[in-house]
C-alpha cells in the first residue's frame, strides 16, 4: 500500500499482548455533537487490526480549539469533550471504552497523566474494558505548550504503553501528541495513515490534465499551497474570500470584508500568477449580498466580473454563481480533466450553497477523472448539499476523500509527504 521510506508500518507491529497507544483524528465534534463520522469511521480498520492481533487499545484525538492562543489559558467544556466520540464508539462496536477523570488546574487545563489511570489500564489488561478513551489532548497543558512541557507530556504518554500507531493524517501539528511521543515509543503508521498516504502520491504523480480548486476564508493559510498549485497543476481555480480578493487586487474592485493582510498576499500572488498564463481560470459569475444575515430577496444579486468598471465597489460577494460552471471554457477544463483535486466550499454557508453544489456535480460529471476531495468542510458540505453523491464517493474508485484538507494542503507545499513533521517522527523513532 504504502512505500515504507523507512516509516514502520502497523501491520509489521508484534501487537500481542501489548498497549497500543493511537493517535487518532476524531476531530468531528462541534459544541458536543457529531455532524459527520466519516473521520471516526476511517480510523476502524486499524482499532479492528490492532484488537485482532491482541493489543490493548489506548485512544487519544484532539477535539476544537479550548487553547486560547493569546493567554494559553484552556477551556476544559462537554463543548470540546470527547465523550460524543466514545458514545460513538461504544453504540457501532458494542464495546466498552472509558475516560480517565483528571484534575483540571485553573484556566491550565490537565498538568499532565495522573496515575489514577493505572487502574483502567489494568482493567484493559484484564478484558473487564475493551479500550481506554484518553480525554481531549488539547486539554492537557503539554501538548501544545512550550518545548519543556511538551516533552514531558509525550513522555507521559509514552508511559502508558508499549508500542505507539500513529493514524492522525488531519492531526499534521508538530504537537506532543503527534510527534513528541514517537521519540519514546517503538512508533508505527496505522491504516489510514498509509491509505491518505498512498492517495497523496496521486497529487505528487496525477494524470494529466490536472485540475486543482481551492477556495478559503483566509489567503495566508493557503497562500504557499496555491504557488505550488499554480506551477504543479494544468489549471488552479479558487474561490471563497480567496477569490473576492484576487478579484480585487487584479481588477480594482473594492469589497467588502477582505482584509488589509489578504489583499497584500493577493496582489503579491497576481503579480506571481501572470508569468503562468491560461493556468489560472476565472469564474466570471459572482453573487453579491448586501448581508450576511442570508440570502435574502432584493438583498443578493448575480454580476459579471468583466462587465464591472475598476475601482467598481461591491458588499460581499458570498458565492460563485452557477452560471460560471457552464462557460465553455470551464466546462471544458473539468470535462477533459483526468486528475482533480478539490479543497473548496464556494460560498458562504449555509446560505449561499449553488457555486458548491456547480462545482461538485460538474465534477462527477467526468465518469474517468481521479476526483481528490481535501477533508473538513468540503467533506461536510458535499455531504449536506449533495447527500447521494456523497454516499457513492465514498465507495467509488474514481473519488478518495481525504480526512484532513489542512494536511494535504500543507503536504502539497512540502512537495512531500516526508515534510509532515508526524511522519518525519514516525520515520526517526
Amino acid at each position: 500500500m504504502l512505500k515504507t521510506h523507512d516509516i514502520k508500518l502497523i501491520q509489521d507491529a508484534d501487537l500481542r499482548g501489548k498497549t497500543v497507544l493511537v493517535r487518532v483524528d476524531h476531530n468531528v465534534v462541534k459544541k458536543g455533537i457529531i455532524h459527520d463520522p466519516y473521520r471516526i469511521d476511517a480510523t476502524i480498520g486499524t482499532l479492528y487490526h490492532i484488537n485482532a492481533k491482541g493489543g490493548k487499545i489506548i485512544l487519544m484525538s484532539h477535539v476544537g480549539r479550548p487553547r486560547n492562543k493569546k493567554t494559553g489559558d484552556i477551556d476544559i467544556s462537554f463543548e470540546t469533550s470527547v465523550q460524543p466520540i466514545v458514545d460513538y464508539l461504544q453504540s457501532k462496536l458494542h464495546i466498552t471504552i472509558k475516560v480517565p477523570d483528571f484534575y483540571q488546574h485553573e484556566k491550565k487545563g490537565f498538568l499532565g497523566i495522573e496515575t489514577s489511570i493505572n487502574h483502567l489500564i489494568r482493567e484493559l489488561k484484564e478484558d473487564k474494558i475493551n479500550a481506554v478513551y484518553l480525554p481531549n489532548t488539547r486539554w492537557f497543558m503539554g501538548e501544545e505548550g512550550s518545548e519543556i512541557e511538551m516533552d514531558r507530556f509525550a513522555h507521559q504518554l509514552a508511559g502508558l504503553a508499549d508500542i505507539y500507531v500513529n493514524d492522525a493524517f488531519g492531526s499534521w501539528q508538530a504537537h506532543a501528541s503527534t510527534v513528541g511521543v514517537a521519540k519514546y515509543l517503538p512508533s508505527y503508521a496505522g491504516y489510514l495513515m498509509q491509505k491518505e498516504i498512498a492517495n497523496l502520491e496521486r497529487i505528487y504523480n496525477p494524470q494529466n490534465p490536472f485540475v486543482a480548486v481551492v477556495a478559503g476564508s483566509k489567503f495566508d493559510t493557503k497562500i504557499d499551497s496555491l504557488y505550488t498549485l499554480l506551477k504543479e497543476a494544468d489549471y488552479l481555480i479558487l474561490g471563497g474570500v480567496i477569490y473576492n480578493a484576487y478579484l480585487c487586487a487584479k481588477y480594482g474592485f473594492k469589497i467588502k470584508g477582505i482584509s488589509e493582510e489578504d489583499m497584500q498576499h493577493a496582489k503579491k500572488f497576481v503579480k506571481y500568477a501572470s508569468g503562468f498564463k491560461g493556468k489560472l481560470i476565472e469564474l466570471p459569475y459572482i453573487v453579491e449580498s448586501d448581508t450576511l444575515d442570508g440570502k435574502l430577496e432584493g438583498k443578493h444579486r448575480i454580476h459579471n466580473i468583466y462587465k464591472l468598471p475598476s475601482g467598481h465597489e461591491l458588499n460581499y460577494v458570498l458565492d460563485v454563481a452557477a452560471e460560471s460552471f457552464e462557460e465553455q471554457d470551464v466546462l471544458h477544463v473539468f470535462n477533459s480533466a483526468k486528475t482533480i483535486f478539490v479543497n473548496a466550499v464556494m460560498g458562504f454557508t449555509p446560505h449561499f450553497n449553488e457555486g458548491t453544489i456547480a462545482l461538485d456535480q460538474l465534477i462527477d460529471d467526468n465518469r474517468e477523472a481521479i476526483k481528490l476531495y481535501g477533508g473538513g468542510d468540503t467533506m461536510q458540505e458535499l455531504k449536506r448539499l449533495l447527500p447521494g453523491l456523497y454516499i457513492v464517493a465514498l465507495d467509488s474508485p474514481k473519488y478518495y476523500i481525504f480526512t484532513g484538507g489542512g494536511a494535504v494542503l500543507k503536504a502539497i507545499q512540502e512537495k512531500t509527504f516526508m515534510g509532515l513533521e508526524p511522519v518525519k517522527a514516525l520515520r526517526k523513532s
